[in-house]
């Protein structure tokens, strides 16, 4: 319970309709969850309007409302806010009494990564012995209880709730993955980070935020609005990443892979295998957390396989070292981090290799393309699941991608796919989409092997692999039970060859 009089001095009103003093029992903005003694928020959202459900969340309980505009049909008190979802999260905030200062906030952002990072992360706090917060795409983790996603970063109220539980819980350091979306619509607004992060930027989310320049703007707010008393990770190897290194107050902490610039540098990278072993070297002193680290190196073992593993693990590498963690902890989690699921992620390896992987756009198609060209094998065959109601713009970008590595890689056919009968009405390939993806393999002189059906194509791809080639199993929703049939195709085969030799 909290006085209404003392949560409201959280925000900025503007007007007050038929004002008193009460006692409030909860903060809501959905109303179907409003209880008796709640304050409940009318939030404009992309679909629908806060306002309109007011009279229901009244029905429900509701003793006041913050609006954007007066209800006049309601005679509970109503405060006017210039913006409702900003005021959400400040009034979040206050009535869970600021959780995120209590604890050591770690804020990964990126177009891609952000899930791996943060769990890799999560897993070298957790390995030295801290109490750990997870909040991402996959689920929300809260100690030892872990509760499934609805969004990569959850709705202002609801993230507050879930930082106090942590609290309660006596968590010590929280990672949290921080969309584009969340900073834009203020889900994020008031949380009191320790670190942020944002590794790599291309083009993703275009039509939802409007433009490029838009998402950019976005995603960096998390950096360009650090506090001064907040350290910033930068990758000096990725353009946007580097260009924010004046942009902020916080503390800047930069590394690189190809970059010997910055703090900290990787060297003698070898990813022959898929899985990385390098050496970081610390190239420039620098204190965080009440220790020094001052110019040497050691050397780091990956599991998880991909170019892009390196990248993540070197934040997950520099946040752990601003957290105070051994590097001798560090070390140990990284060689056995098992890594999330098809994030380049090897599913067969014997006569052939069969990695999955989620392929999503320009910045992650090249940085995996890039790793098979360091990988030794025999051929490669790609199965390519076009983006279903992406748009046209992205999918030409996601084509010319594959198409500036298909002569690197030795690539003049690609098996492609709709995935018909495995994705949602919402995934749907158009026959825009499928012809722009056409257009430009075809000026590339590069042969579609085009099937409706995802098990089609990966049993052509199975079909002609041979051994010591590698099938590369490529794309978001419609490739999401790739790995599933292959692993069955693969089944159903040695079990007629063992048939047979029987």
């Amino acid at each position: 319970m909290m006085q209404l009089e003392e949560l409201l001095r959280s925000i900025t009103v503007e007007r007050v309709y038929n004002d008193k003093d009460m006692r409030i029992s909860g903060v809501s903005y959905h109303s179907q969850k409003v209880s008796n003694g709640h304050l409940f928020v009318c939030v404009r959202g992309y679909k629908t309007d806060g306002h309109k459900y007011l009279a229901q969340a009244v029905a429900n309980g509701a003793v006041a409302a913050v609006v954007e505009e007066v209800q006049e049909a309601f005679d509970i008190p109503q405060f006017v806010v210039q913006n409702s979802r900003i005021a959400l999260a400040q009034l979040g905030d206050a009535f869970y009494d600021h959780p995120s200062k209590k604890m050591k906030m770690i804020g990964v952002t990126a177009t891609n990564g952000k899930t791996t990072t943060s769990y890799m992360i999560n897993a070298i706090l957790e390995n030295e012995g801290f109490k750990t917060g997870l909040i991402g795409t996959v689920s929300i983790k809260i100690d030892d209880m872990s509760i499934p996603a609805e969004l990569t970063t959850p709705e202002s109220l609801d993230l507050q709730n879930y930082l106090n539980q942590m609290v309660e819980k006596d968590v010590s350091h929280v990672c949290m993955e921080v969309s584009s979306a969340a900073l834009e619509t203020h889900r994020v607004e008031t949380v009191d980070y320790d670190i942020v992060t944002l590794n790599n930027v291309s083009r993703e989310h275009i039509d939802s935020h409007g433009s490029f320049e838009q998402y950019f703007e976005a995603k960096s707010s998390l950096i360009r609005n650090a506090s001064e008393r907040s350290m910033a990770v930068l990758n000096l190897d990725d353009p946007y990443s580097a260009s924010l290194v004046n942009k902020t107050n916080a503390r800047v902490i930069t590394f690189g892979v190809n970059s010997t610039e910055g703090h900290i540098h990787c060297k003698n990278l070898d990813l022959t295998t898929g899985r990385a072993k390098f050496t970081v070297e610390i190239l420039k002193a620098f204190k965080a957390n009440g220790a020094e680290y001052i110019p040497g190196e050691f050397d780091i073992e990956l599991s998880v396989p991909g170019l892009h593993s390196v990248y993540n693990s070197m934040v997950a590498i520099t946040v752990a070292l601003l957290s105070g963690v051994a590097v001798s902890t560090i070390q140990h989690t990284l060689k056995n981090f098992a890594g999330v699921e098809r994030r380049f992620e090897f599913i067969y390896e014997e006569d052939i290799k069969i990695i999955d992987d989620h392929f999503a756009n320009t910045g992650n198609i090249n940085v995996t393309l890039q790793t098979l060209k360091y990988m030794d094998y025999k051929k490669l065959h790609i199965v390519y699941a076009i983006r279903g109601e992406r748009g046209p713009t992205v999918n030409r970008e996601n084509a010319e991608a594959i198409v500036e590595w298909a002569s690197k890689l030795g690539l003049y056919e690609i098996i492609a796919t709709k995935s018909v009968s495995h994705v949602t009405a919402k995934d749907k390939v158009t026959d825009e989409e499928q012809r722009v993806f056409e257009e430009v393999m075809g000026e590339a002189r590069i042969q579609v092997d085009l099937y409706d059906e995802l098990p089609d194509a990966i049993a052509r791809a199975l079909a002609k692999a041979e051994e010591g080639d590698l099938v590369l199993l490529a794309g978001c929703q419609g490739m999401d039970h790739g790995a599933e049939i292959a692993l069955q195709l693969l089944r159903e085969k040695n079990e007629l060859r063992i048939e047979i030799l029987e």
